[in-house]
């Protein structure tokens, strides 16, 4: 059996390769158990699915280090998972309970653990790539070596602070990374029903930055390419845009009816989902065993439905705690 395989001038050992497959696997339980939760009735919250992205989740959480940062959206469950958040203050989040990530108060739009530089998420399109531009900033100011990844879907290039965020990065030589997790539907709308120009990657290249397009849906050629546009990031060569196809496959959200997606289109995407393709792959060429991939399979879900449990027991915020963490005292800011 194989114990590695090269990916450009590195190499992943099978041990990556499995966690790897963890972490898309996890995701996809996470997702799917969310949204049964919220069918039910028992998650009372608008979760954002993120089936379709887990390759490109998990891809970045490799790229990227521990002292990177990362901004993301409200279809946030993969990249905080891929950053280094603990599930179980995810999920408690989702819930709104007090152990979650913002202590119940933010829900599943407003994820945020910046002890692993999962910096915030925002719920409004294309709202978090200016702050991402702030952070990437400072850490250019700081003269530190840190990068700053972004993750927006495609329908945010169509909205203005897509645009200056991307003029600032570019003319500042910011250290960041742009990442359009483009899952070809803005909502309900197709991406060729609103954009004049489905070519997002020409987008950032008119800004005078780097840009790549990759099939989101292969991890490892993904991986590939966030490494070499995090080390241009990071060695002073300014932004990276990359833009990852991919394509949703679930509704807009966890109870959203999708039967307006073209069939064929979502039969052939389906045909793909990231991670029993990879599973499969994984298989077919000799780099883990069934025993390890049972294991990694095990371990996932019961991950997962400890999580659950987890924030099902959690308490509710009291409603003392109603104006906690919400206004800064005066002397903070002398």
């Amino acid at each position: 059996m194989s114990t590695a395989v090269s990916l450009g001038p590195a190499t992943l050992e099978r041990a990556d390769l499995l966690s790897m497959y963890r972490l898309m696997l996890t995701t996809k339980l996470a997702d799917d158990a969310a949204r049964t939760e919220t069918k039910a009735g028992r998650l009372q919250a608008a979760f954002y699915p993120v089936r379709g992205l887990e390759a490109v989740c998990a891809a970045l959480g490799m790229a990227l280090r521990p002292e990177d940062q990362l901004v993301s959206t409200y279809r946030n469950l993969g990249d905080a998972l891929a950053k280094g958040v603990s599930l179980r203050s995810i999920v408690a989040e989702l819930y709104g309970r007090i152990d979650g990530t913002s202590r119940g108060k933010g829900g599943p739009m407003h994820l945020h653990d910046t002890s692993v530089g999962f910096m915030t998420t925002t719920g409004i399109v294309g709202s978090g790539l200016p702050i991402a531009a702030g952070l990437a900033l400072a850490a250019q100011l700081d003269k530190s070596d840190r990068v700053v990844a972004v993750t927006f879907g495609d329908g945010a290039t169509s909205i203005g602070a897509f645009h200056e965020a991307m003029n600032l990065a570019a003319l500042w030589d910011l250290p960041l990374l742009f990442l359009c997790q483009n899952n070809q539907w803005g909502e309900h709308t197709s991406i060729a029903a609103y954009a004049g120009s489905i070519d997002l990657r020409g987008r950032a290249e008119s800004y005078g930055m780097a840009a790549v397009r990759v099939d989101g849906f292969d991890p490892l050629t993904t991986l590939s390419v966030l490494r070499d546009a995090v080390a241009t990031a990071r060695s002073g060569n300014g932004p990276v845009f990359v833009e990852a196809v991919t394509y949703r496959l679930t509704g807009h959200t966890g109870t959203a009816d999708y039967s307006y997606v073209p069939a064929e289109e979502l039969e052939a995407a389906l045909a793909r989902d990231p991670a029993p393709t990879f599973r499969d792959w994984l298989v077919n060429n000799e780099l883990a065993s069934g025993t390890d991939l049972e294991a990694a399979e095990q371990a996932s879900a019961d991950e997962v439905a400890d999580a659950f449990d987890f924030a099902r027991a959690s308490k509710l915020p009291h409603v003392d705690d109603l104006y906690t963490d919400v206004f800064a005292r005066a002397v903070d800011w002398m």
